[in-house]
């Protein structure tokens, strides 16, 4: 079970891109083609390779004089090859986390619609269950976070992406880190991005 991402080495880091976020950017096209991802996510599904590698090769256009970190892209093989096309990858990390774990946490997720105030029942929870802190509004579940989605897209993740791992171990980039919480991999993740980027300083360096 797996997360990954794909950097590319530059001078200083620039803003890091999530997969789901891309399409909170730019110009109507890309409005347009972050709408007709949501229907996919908010299904199950992933999001079809022309749709993402569209989103992220546009961002990364913007992005020339930076390293940059992509999240969560590429999921798949043909979107790996497509990224490969445009630009150098210097390494690719994965994180190897249970999907249990995973599952867990997303599933525990809900948040406060109209001021996007997230909470997680387990360690972040509001102080009435169901209930915004600040307002006393109801919270919802997002549709992608409902078990039974986050079930299917767990394993259409680890379907597809498998793959993709193979495709750049066997080009010598892939970093793998291994556990289940964020405050002891993220140390060594950022002592390996500091190897690839040295002169970057801790105020800098992307965050988690």
């Amino acid at each position: 079970t797996f997360s990954y991402g794909c950097a590319t080495r530059a001078s200083s880091w620039g803003p890091g891109i999530g997969s789901n976020k891309c399409k909170c950017f730019s110009p109507p096209s890309a409005i347009e083609i972050g709408v007709l991802a949501k229907t996919f996510i908010d299904q199950g599904k992933l999001i079809p390779d022309d749709v993402m590698t569209r989103l992220a090769l546009h961002e990364l256009k913007n992005l020339t004089q930076y390293s940059w970190l992509l999240d969560g892209f590429p999921r798949t093989l043909p979107q790996a090859e497509a990224l490969d096309r445009a630009y150098q990858i210097d390494t690719v990390i994965n994180l190897n986390v249970p999907f249990e774990v995973i599952k867990q946490r997303l599933t525990a997720r809900w948040i406060h619609p109209a001021s996007g105030r997230v909470y997680n029942i387990e360690f972040n929870p509001p102080k009435t269950v169901g209930i915004d802190d600040l307002t006393g509004e109801p919270l919802i579940q997002r549709e992608d976070d409902k078990p039974e989605t986050v079930i299917k897209r767990l394993k259409a993740y680890e379907a597809q992406t498998e793959p993709v791992l193979e495709y750049y171990q066997k080009k010598g980039v892939l970093e793998t880190f291994s556990g289940t919480e964020t405050n002891k991999i993220w140390p060594h993740v950022h002592a390996f991005l500091q190897t690839k980027v040295p002169q970057t300083n801790q105020k800098a360096s992307v965050t988690p």
